[in-house]
């Protein structure tokens, strides 16, 4: 396939362009359908003009469908799009930029979707698929998948199938719940996943961060000590990568501890941990559920994030954090290799 690809990139360049643009129309017509062409060329970053053109001739070819909704995908073209993923991979070079971005992080395996979810909603659901894929082939016969909040986790839990008739399956969010939108809330996230696996799943009604008081209030609960053995005995962990200042003012974090992390140059947040570019804790949130040194005795931990926007948050936390494998998109590695030196 490799020496086609480069056959057509010499002979008819264009033609590469276009199926990127037609792929990332069908990506973006199953994400969000139904979808007006307005709506369409706003996710794709392409003119109205030309989005009415492709969408014709999507149209005649059976891929999707006009109604007065809006646009829906086919049948047959949810097999095409499936099918281009691994073409667009080849094209966009995705096996290499794999290889770099493990020796650059020094992570077990990696793979990189094409596109970049800063630009294309659709790219996170695809990092949700690479995700799916890859909890099919670990599961043992019995599974506690730990899983934190974010909008990166919601998207795996919303592309989450069955994972396997012989495995029980338990999900657990691995730590207290930030005040955001419920549908990025860890407990609402693992809920959703264990819907759709078919499997269980336990709540943890904590919030995140807590005082120093409440937290040893709160670790004394029945309940709280039960769900934190389940949270700690967990063989599987799915975590996102966040910006560091982003998530402190998710957390709302006073004005006192916002200058330290300006002082202190903080890149990224994991766990409730901020780092600096070089993988320095500069500060610790006190929560509930899973920490950074528990890492080291689960037997897979995923990272799932992407978006050029998070390439030095990801940079950052790889500096000292453990993954199995880390599961990214093109946007995000490129500016990672692009920010680190060769």
């Amino acid at each position: 396939m490799k020496s086609l690809i480069d056959l057509q990139k010499m002979l008819v360049p264009e033609l590469l362009e276009v199926m990127q643009q037609r792929y990332s129309l069908l990506q973006s017509v199953n994400l969000f359908q139904p979808i007006g062409r307005r709506g369409l060329a706003e996710n794709t970053k392409l003119t109205e003009r030309h989005v009415r053109g492709e969408v014709d001739f999507l149209h005649d070819q059976g891929l999707i469908e006009i109604t007065t909704k809006g646009m829906f995908i086919t049948n047959e073209g949810k097999l095409i799009l499936e099918q281009l993923v691994k073409f667009i991979g080849e094209l966009s070079g995705l096996h290499v930029l794999e290889k770099r971005i493990k020796e650059t992080l020094h992570v077990g395996e990696v793979v990189i979707v094409p596109g970049d979810s800063d630009v294309n909603a659709g790219v996170k659901q695809e990092m949700g698929k690479a995700c799916v894929s890859y909890l099919k082939s670990i599961l043992q016969r019995d599974n506690t998948i730990a899983v934190t909040g974010g909008s990166t986790m919601a998207a795996v839990a919303n592309v989450m199938t069955p994972l396997g008739k012989e495995s029980d399956l338990l999900f657990v969010p691995a730590r207290g719940g930030i005040g955001e939108k419920a549908e990025n809330q860890a407990s609402g996230i693992v809920a959703e996943m264990a819907r759709r696996a078919h499997g269980e799943y336990r709540m943890l009604y904590v919030p995140d961060p807590i005082s120093n008081s409440t937290y040893e209030t709160i670790i004394t609960e029945p309940a709280i000590i039960e769900i934190l053995e389940k949270i700690k005995g967990a063989n599987i962990v799915i975590h996102g990568v966040g910006n560091a200042f982003k998530m402190a003012e998710r957390r709302r974090t006073p004005e006192k501890v916002m200058t330290l992390l300006k002082e202190k140059k903080a890149a990224s947040e994991a766990f409730g941990y901020y780092f600096d570019k070089y993988g320095n804790v500069v500060h610790k949130v006190k929560t509930v559920g899973i920490q950074l040194e528990d890492l080291a005795a689960v037997d897979h931990v995923v990272t799932v994030a992407g978006g050029k926007s998070k390439g030095e948050a990801i940079a950052s936390y790889f500096k000292q954090g453990k993954s199995d494998l880390f599961i990214t998109d093109q946007g995000a590695a490129e500016q990672i290799l692009r920010g680190t030196p060769l």
